[in-house]
């Protein structure tokens, strides 16, 4: 087990990393080439190809603009994103997954939001700036690369610092991390099925998990381990999700071991116990996901992570599960 300090990173000497890429023109440079892809579309892993520049849609239903449900600072992301001003999150409308379960089901499926031009988007970043946010914690982005490269440009000239969350399902397109490789602070993506089939039959996606170890296997080469700065606070690197399923449907255990022998057992990993029946969850055609987590299941879920050498847990733990036989992580410790 690594100390937590081989995981800090000085604050004073830390800069986002697409400042850099926009002081040298680059981040204008990508976001053309990234808007002129979307006349034939390759954005996510769908590879719908229609032309999103002349308003055409498929699965995510979003055109030329993005659409924006909500922004705010949220106080309910990890200790080490939200802090004790927020995480400034953007919730994108529409979703390039069918989850049936999705919490988020009016926003991510059911109801387009408004959209938003670059200007507007910018805009939000930096408002959320001058709330005191800790970062930019883009939520649902995998189909609206393009435009918040568009917009992330307007907002660096005008005066944005903050470092860029993106909070992913994990299904994305092996294009789009490119063109995100050296403008994406912290990735958080969330690992949600192992198995094709399981994966079909909940998320709409046969390919999802195939594309999400690809996908979580080039976040992790761009940016590395989570480091966080002297207040604890995220700066740079993989923080990975993985929300638990009843019944063990998400195959968490191969997840986790996946995770520690093909990412790194230093992986910052958050289990999360939060699943409740929502969304299409209702009637006869899923009872088997129509109830939430057991404390055996988080339980067993904390042993495997232990298991497989995995020690970087999230410490927000359900209440009398947090004297575990491993570690659990917190960065504001010595």
């Amino acid at each position: 087990m690594r100390p937590a300090a081989d995981f800090r990173i000085a604050s004073g000497v830390h800069q986002p990393a697409y400042l850099q890429l926009a002081r040298r023109g680059e981040l204008k440079r990508r976001a053309r080439e990234a808007l002129e892809g979307l006349r034939q579309c390759l954005v996510c892993p769908r590879d719908c190809g229609v032309d999103r520049l002349a308003d055409k849609t498929t699965a995510c239903h979003t055109g030329r603009h993005a659409q924006v449900s909500s922004y705010f600072p949220h106080f309910g992301e990890e200790d080490c994103l939200r802090g004790w001003r927020g995480s400034g999150t953007i919730f994108f409308s529409m979703c390039n997954l069918r989850c049936v379960f999705c919490q988020n089901y009016d926003i991510s499926q059911a109801e387009r939001g408004p959209e938003v031009r670059p200007e507007r988007l910018a805009a939000m970043m930096l408002e959320l700036q001058d709330r005191g946010c800790h970062n930019i914690n883009f939520v649902t982005p995998e189909h609206v690369v393009p435009q918040i490269l568009e917009a992330l440009a307007i907002a660096a000239e005008q005066g944005l610092r903050l470092p860029l969350v993106y909070n992913t399902s994990a299904y994305d397109s092996m294009e789009s991390l490119r063109l995100m490789d050296g403008v994406v602070d912290i990735y958080m993506p969330d690992f949600k099925f192992w198995d094709a089939a399981m994966s079909l039959r909940y998320v709409k996606a046969k390919d999802y998990p195939e594309a999400a170890r690809r996908a979580i296997r080039e976040m992790h080469r761009q940016v590395g381990e989570l480091c966080v700065d002297e207040n604890g606070l995220a700066r740079r690197g993989l923080l990975l999700r993985h929300l638990l399923m009843p019944g063990e449907i998400a195959d968490t255990e191969k997840i986790l071991a996946f995770v520690a022998e093909e990412i790194s057992r230093d992986t910052y990993v958050n289990l999360m116990d939060q699943y409740r029946p929502a969304g299409r969850v209702q009637g006869n055609e899923f009872v088997e996901i129509q109830r939430g987590i057991t404390g055996g299941e988080y339980e067993q879920a904390l042993e495997a992570a232990g298991g497989v050498g995995l020690w970087r847990i999230d410490g927000r733990s359900r209440s009398g599960l947090k004297d575990q036989a491993f570690q659990i992580m917190r960065f504001w410790d010595g």
